[in-house]
This record gives structure tokens, C-alpha cells and sequence, in this order.
């Protein structure tokens, strides 16, 4: 047995070696087209770009492994099925449990392997990612504008003709606009004929520094019939200077996996973080609700006797001569609208603060996700091959790619309406695990028992059985 079993996983893992190795070059690649923008045309070396990617692409394994242990267990079961290996071993009395058993072994093995990554290797490296970034924009804060384009930078969109310099910080030919905070357009157009960039790697700012330029402002009048006269600013200068928040370039296409601190803690970090944010926001909704009570005033009446609502009312009422009724309800109606605005104003910081714990909450489910993944899809994958009886790179492509395309549609989504608050955060992260499971199991018990993927008898013979005697009863038909 010591023989087949050596067998059985020499195979797995010479298929598994190459299918991760392509598919972690695809998402490589992915990862390119992403950043194609941050990297293009920013004088950056090989080497940077290399270790750009190097501490991108760990983050890259929660969808890489799962995938590559679906499709090597679908390509090394279809292959033995196929080539008639499987029934030599059920003749030898040897069961698809018992072939299974050296790589059920060796899979839980890498799904404890694949947690203490996504426990200590994907933090850190998401750390020494966004690092880098931010090193390479103040150290190298040319790289931020290319030649002959424009750049969105921040609230500016700069295009330069030429850089020059060691570090590219001398300009010509600069042509700068500015985003409207009100969105109607670019208003603002500077142009200048040269100017150097100046940065200090301790600080966020970047000053550029115009020389001999020219300044315009279309002006938007108020009243509408005037907007058609077109008024603008036009002034001339020899020196400007304009100050550019480098903060705003660490912003990429995946901002929001990257801003998030969530992404760059480990389990034990996780729960401590967690643990403080559940305290500040209990204690902020107590404080909130007291200030709210406090301000209604109702402590400094005496309190009353069990009456009805309206009683209660009408006798407060009483107490108020009839002249100042009035303003009386409307300094009432005034509060009441205040303690709305407020409620609501808070009511959306709060949101915002769950929205964070939920974030973390699936940051932390998320690490023990990805190792039940990879049982999960070896075994929907090693029963399915037996069942489909096709190795290779042909049929078993197609239902890996619909099987993972599902099971990530499914996180996707778990996670999306989790982070808003709307299911739990377990089981936004677990869903596409809990819903795939039953469809692990029903494909396992049907490859050890032999009865195949679908039983088309009971779909075809209703129907054949039912032309049968259509036809039957034509021919029997007199003429």
C-alpha cells in the first residue's frame, strides 16, 4: 500500500506544482493590469517593480491554492479513472476512500500550512506593501507624473512634456488642472513653462515649484443669464508654488482592501483590536443616548403618576398661560427637529464604526476560511474527476473554473452585505464554505458507490416511454 500511496501523491503534487504555477502567473499578470497605471511610465527599476509585486502577490494565495488543489484533484482523479487505474485498484479491494487517504492527509496538512500564512505571511506582507508605496512616491515623487499624459493626482490632474534631472524632479512645458470641489468641471488651468519638484521624506508634502506661468479661473456667475458672458481670471507670475498631499497617491484601483489596518493583523491582534472597538463603540452609543436624555430635560421634572400619555400632556400644557402656548410648541418642535439632525448624524457615525468591526470581524473569519477551502475543494475535486472520468486541460478546466467562479461569487457577496451590516459577519465569511459543503458530500458518496454525476435514465426514460406510446398510437390509428 506504502507503494500506491507514494503513487497517488507523486501524482497529485507534480499536476498541483503546475497548475499553482499558472495560475499564479495569471494573477500575477492581474496584478500587472491593475497597477499598469502606478507603474508605467514612472522611471522605476526592475527591481522595484519585482519587489512591488513580491509583496503584493501573498495576498493573491487565498484564491490561488483553493483553485489549484480544485483542478489537480479534478485532473489526477479524471486520469486515473480514465485510464481504467481506479478500477484496477476496486478490483484489487482497494476503495476510493482508501486511494484517498495519504492525500486526504497531506491536504490538511497544507490547509494548517495555508492559515499560519494567511495568520503571519499576508499581514506582513500587506504591511511592506503599502510601505512601499509610499516609500517609492517620497523618495522618487516623480514617478507620480508621467510624460505626456496627465496624472490624477489628489485634486489636481498634472501633465508635463519633459523630466529631466536624477530623480526627475525638473519640469517643462507644465500644464496643471484643478478639480472643482463642486463637480462642474475643471475650472482652474495653471500653466508654466518649467518647475521643480521638492520633497522631505518626512513629510506628506510634495511643493512644486512653477516658474513663469500663467493663471485662469472661469468665474460661474450666480445669476444664469450672466453665465453666457463666459468672465474669467487671468493673472501672470514668475514664482508659484503648489503643495500636493502625497497621501492621496497611495490611492490605487484596491484602495479599500489596502487602507483597511484589518488586512495587516494577525488572529491575536485581530481579537484584541476587536475586543477595544466593541468597548468604544458600546460606550459611545451609552454616552450618546444619555446626552440625548439629558437634553430633553426630563430629569429635572418630578416624576409622574401612572396616567395616560395624553393626560400627561394636556396637564403640562395647563401650566402655560394661553398667550405663550405657541412658542412654547414651537421651542418644542425646534428640539424635537435637533435631536433628529443629531440622532441621525450619529446614527451614520455608528454605522461607520460597525462597518469597521464587521470589516474585522471577516478579516479574522477570513484566515480560517481559506484552509477549510482547500478540503473543501479537494474534496468536491477528487470525487468529481473519478465521476467524469476525463483527465488533462479539457473538461476538468470547465467545472473547476464554474465550481471556484461560484464559490467566490458566493464570498464575494457574503462578505459584501456582512461588511453593511446585513447578516452576521460569520456568516458572510462562511457562507460560500457552508453552502459548497453539501455538494461536497453528495459527490463523495456517489464516486464511492458508483452511481455518476447525473442519472440522465431518470430523465431520459419518462421521455422515451412517452414518445413510445405517442407513436404507438398513431400507427395503430385506422386509415
Amino acid at each position: 500500500m506504502k507503494i500506491l500511496d507514494r503513487y497517488i501523491l507523486t501524482s497529485f503534487l507534480q499536476t498541483l506544482v503546475t497548475v499553482f504555477v499558472i495560475l499564479f502567473f495569471i494573477f500575477v499578470l492581474q496584478a500587472v493590469w491593475v497597477f499598469i497605471a502606478e507603474l508605467a511610465g514612472k522611471d522605476l527599476d526592475i527591481l522595484l517593480i519585482a519587489k512591488f509585486l513580491l509583496f503584493y502577490s501573498p495576498k493573491m494565495m487565498p484564491m490561488v491554492l483553493p483553485l489549484s488543489i480544485l483542478l489537480a484533484s479534478i485532473m489526477t482523479f479524471g486520469s486515473f479513472a480514465e485510464n481504467y487505474e481506479f478500477a484496477a485498484m476496486k478490483s484489487s479491494g482497494i476503495s476510493l476512500q482508501r486511494a484517498m487517504k495519504s492525500l486526504i492527509l497531506f491536504i490538511a496538512l497544507l490547509s494548517v500550512l495555508a492559515f499560519f500564512f494567511a495568520n503571519n505571511v499576508i499581514p506582513a506582507s500587506e504591511y511592506k506593501f503599502l510601505n512601499l508605496r509610499k516609500d517609492i512616491v517620497q523618495t522618487k515623487p516623480a514617478m507620480a507624473i508621467a510624460e505626456g499624459q496627465f496624472s490624477d493626482i489628489g485634486e489636481y490632474n498634472i501633465k508635463v512634456n519633459k523630466k529631466s534631472g536624477e530623480k526627475g524632479e525638473k519640469l517643462e512645458g507644465i500644464t496643471i488642472h484643478k478639480k472643482a470641489v463642486n463637480g462642474t468641471g475643471n475650472n482652474i488651468v495653471i500653466k508654466a513653462k518649467n518647475g521643480i519638484l521638492v520633497n522631505s521624506e518626512d513629510s506628506s508634502l510634495l511643493q512644486m515649484i512653477l516658474y513663469n506661468g500663467n493663471y485662469y479661473e472661469n468665474i460661474i456667475p450666480k445669476k444664469y443669464e450672466e453665465r453666457a458672458k463666459v468672465p474669467f481670471i487671468k493673472a501672470s507670475f514668475k514664482k508659484d508654488i503648489i503643495n500636493i498631499d502625497l497621501s492621496k497617491l497611495n490611492t490605487a484601483q484596491d484602495d479599500g482592501e489596502i487602507a483597511n489596518t484589518n488586512a495587516m493583523l494577525n488572529v491575536s491582534e485581530l481579537t484584541f483590536t476587536l475586543d477595544s472597538l466593541h468597548k468604544n463603540f458600546d460606550k459611545d452609543l451609552l454616552s450618546f443616548a444619555d446626552n440625548v436624555y439629558q437634553r430633553t430635560g426630563i430629569t429635572s421634572f418630578p416624576k409622574p403618576t401612572v396616567k395616560k400619555k395624553d393626560s400627561i400632556v394636556q396637564d403640562l400644557i395647563k401650566l402655560v398661560p394661553s398667550v405663550e402656548q405657541s412658542k412654547v410648541f414651537e421651542v418644542a418642535n425646534s428640539n424635537v427637529s435637533s435631536s433628529k439632525f443629531s440622532i441621525d448624524s450619529v446614527k451614520l457615525e455608528m454605522e461607520g464604526k460597525q462597518k469597521n468591526i464587521n470589516n474585522h470581524w471577516l478579516a479574522l473569519y477570513e484566515k480560517f476560511v481559506i484552509a477549510f477551502a482547500c478540503m473543501l475543494m479537494f474534496f468536491i475535486g477528487a470525487p468529481l474527476g473519478a465521476i467524469i472520468r476525463k483527465g488533462g486541460l479539457g473538461l476538468p478546466i470547465v467545472f473547476a473554473v464554474l465550481i471556484f467562479i461560484t464559490f467566490h461569487f458566493i464570498n464575494t457577496f457574503g462578505k459584501k452585505v456582512a461588511q453593511e451590516n446585513g447578516i452576521p459577519p460569520f456568516l458572510g465569511s462562511w457562507m460560500s464554505s457552508i453552502i459548497l459543503s453539501p455538494f461536497a458530500v453528495l459527490l463523495t458518496y456517489r464516486a464511492t458507490n458508483d452511481i455518476g454525476l447525473i442519472n440522465m435514465d431518470v430523465i431520459l426514460t419518462p421521455i422515451t416511454k412517452g414518445f413510445q406510446k405517442l407513436f404507438k398510437k398513431k400507427n395503430n390509428t385506422p386509415t
